[in-house]
C-alpha cells in the first residue's frame, strides 16, 4: 500500500533516502531529547528519526498516512502518532510541558502558519529544522538589504538564529513540486523578550512590509500618532533596509 498524495494537504512525498537521512541528522544539533515530527506521510524521514536516542512523537492530519504508518512501523511508532492538525495542537501538554524540537518535511501550503505557531510557543521550542519551499527558506534566513527579507525574516530572527543548509530539486519527490525545496535549521537565540512592546513590534513590521516599496514615512502613516515627527532619517528608508534592532528602536520611538 502506498499513500496517495493529496494536493489540498500540500503533500509531496520525499523519495530520496539520502536526503531524508541528512534532514534527520540536523536534529543532532539540538540539545532537546523531545522531538515532534510534523507531517510524516509515509515515514521516509521517520525511519531515520526512530534510530536516534530521542523521545519521538509525530503529528499527521491525513488518515490514510496514519494507517500506513501504523501498518509499516507497528510497535516502533506505537503511542507516538497524533492524528490531527499541528496548527490546532495543544503544545503545552505535548511532552508533559517540557521543551521540544520540531522537524519535518513540512506541507507547503501551511509552512508560514507553522512558523507563526512556533513563534507563539518560542520559549517551548528551542530548535526547528526540516524542509520547506526554497523561497520560504531563503525568506526566513535572509538578512536586511536583500529582496527576500520580509515579515517572517524579522519576526523569526528576533528570536532564532537561522541557517539555510542546502537546496533540494523537485525530482526527489512524488509528485514533484513545481519549485525547488530547501533544508534549514533554526536555533533559539538568547533573547528572552524584546525591549519593546512585542505586539506593537509585530504591527510595525507587518505594516511596513505590507507596502515594502514605500518609505517608512508613507507605509507607517496609518499607525503613527497624530502630529508625529517623521523628519528622522530612518523614515526615508524602506523596510528591507532595517535590522531587527532597527525595528525594535523604531517601535519604541513611535510608541514611547
Amino acid at each position: 500500500m502506498e499513500v496517495r498524495a493529496k494536493k489540498y494537504l500540500g503533500q509531496h512525498f520525499l523519495t530520496d533516502l539520502g536526503i531524508a537521512e541528512r534532514i534527520a541528522d540536523t536534529i543532532d544539533g539540538s540539545s532537546e531529547n523531545n522531538v515532534l515530527e510534523i507531517g510524516p506521510g509515509m515515514g521516509v524521514l521517520t525511519q531515520f528519526l526512530l534510530k536516534k536516542s530521542i523521545v519521538l512523537k509525530t503529528v499527521e492530519i491525513d488518515t490514510e498516512s496514519v494507517t500506513y504508518l501504523k501498518d509499516t512501523f507497528g510497535y516502533a511508532l506505537e503511542g507516538k502518532i497524533i492524528e490531527g492538525d499541528f496548527l490546532k495542537l495543544d503544545t503545552d501538554t505535548l511532552f508533559s510541558g517540557d521543551n521540544f524540537a520540531i522537524i519535518g518535511n513540512y506541507p507547503y501550503n501551511i509552512s508560514s502558519q507553522i512558523f507563526f505557531k512556533v513563534l507563539e510557543h518560542k520559549d517551548q521550542i528551542p530548535f526547528v529544522s526540516g524542509m520547506i519551499q526554497k523561497e520560504v527558506a531563503r525568506r526566513i534566513a535572509s538578512k536586511k538589504g536583500n529582496k527576500d527579507y520580509g515579515i517572517l525574516s524579522v519576526l523569526l530572527q528576533a528570536f532564532y538564529d537561522i541557517e539555510y543548509k542546502f537546496t533540494v530539486p523537485p525530482g526527489v519527490f512524488a509528485p514533484p513540486p513545481k519549485v525547488d525545496s530547501a533544508v534549514f535549521v533554526m536555533h533559539r537565540n538568547g533573547v528572552k523578550s524584546l525591549p519593546c512592546d512585542e505586539k506593537k513590534f509585530k504591527t510595525v513590521v507587518k505594516t511596513a512590509f505590507n507596502q515594502r516599496r514605500k518609505t517608512l514615512r508613507n507605509s507607517l502613516k496609518t499607525i503613527l500618532p497624530d502630529g508625529f515627527d517623521t523628519t528622522s532619517g530612518i523614515f526615508d528608508k524602506r523596510p528591507e533596509q532595517l535590522s531587527v534592532q532597527d525595528f525594535i528602536d523604531l517601535t519604541n520611538t513611535i510608541f514611547s
